[in-house]
């Protein structure tokens, strides 16, 4: 039996790691053939750049430069940022109240909240386009509001399993000894959330980071661009594309995300296995 078991152990393990690599595979792909000149990149894809193919940093100065890199940049950590600590503010608070308020208004949220992850992003767009547009959304600030709208479904879906595992006498002696609901949420209910707000920021950074069709519909193209919109840049006439360039530049793009993503993977485990502990 034993036996049996380690050999089936090394077979998942085996492919796990296949699985693993194929993940790997395509951004090792990309860091090899930002070094490389633009000829070789379409004829040898796969090779390791030498000394005939190797440009060094060239890549990555001409991407920075034709897309207007740093401005994106900045423009894509304001929205990141904000829009992640608003989602985590909003619907944290109101995944408490959606647990600990039991009433028809609750329960109608809720099921709101879950129908929202489920509408298809294209049965929205145009309305949602024009709709920004309308209430001057089409600007950094405002479209903050419009991804509040898209991540609150999720987020409030995985709070509130979490809050129900919090056992409820924690609140009560916090409200005997004279706190107010906002004093025991921030002061008792946030604290003991963290996981699962660390797991919400990091599943709604990866999206909004990495977001193309949202920013394009709604921002104001004439001011405003972030890095996946600033990319399309380096596409000529005919359908030309710089891929020296623009190999560069998802290098720096995704730099930041995945060493925010390296640095906060230990609470993703945490944080969905205490939303899915009920108590």
């Amino acid at each position: 039996m034993n036996v049996r078991k380690a050999k089936h152990g090394w077979i998942f393990t085996l492919v796990f790691t296949l699985i693993s690599i194929a993940y790997v595979f395509p951004i090792a792909l990309v860091v090899i053939n930002s070094f490389k000149k633009k000829a070789y990149i379409s004829k040898k894809p796969f090779a390791i750049p030498t000394d005939k193919m190797f440009v060094g940093i060239e890549n990555y100065i001409k991407g920075i430069q034709r897309t207007g890199f740093i401005d994106a940049f900045f423009t894509s950590l304001f929205i990141t940022v904000l829009s992640v600590g608003v989602i985590i503010l909003c619907t944290s608070m109101c995944a408490w109240y959606i647990s600990r308020v039991k009433n028809r208004f609750t329960t109608a949220l809720y099921f709101l909240c879950l129908f929202s992850m489920i509408v298809p992003f294209q049965m929205v767009m145009f309305t949602l386009s024009k709709l920004a547009d309308m209430l001057k959304l089409n600007n950094p600030l405002g479209i903050v509001i419009v991804y509040l709208g898209f991540g609150a479904g999720l987020s409030v879906f995985m709070f509130c399993g979490f809050v129900k595992s919090i056992p409820l006498e924690i609140e009560e002696a916090a409200m005997i000894d004279g706190c107010t609901p906002l004093q025991t949420f921030f002061g008792i209910v946030m604290p003991i959330m963290k996981p699962t707000c660390i797991t919400v920021a990091i599943l709604q950074t990866m999206w909004i980071w990495n977001d193309y069709l949202l920013p394009y519909l709604v921002l104001d193209m004439t001011k405003y661009k972030t890095i996946p919109i600033a990319v399309q840049y380096l596409k000529g006439g005919y359908g030309s594309v710089d891929m020296g360039a623009m190999m560069g530049v998802l290098v720096l793009a995704i730099i930041p995300i995945i060493v925010f993503y390296l640095a906060c993977q230990k609470y993703i485990i945490e944080g969905v296995v205490a939303g899915a502990v009920k108590g």
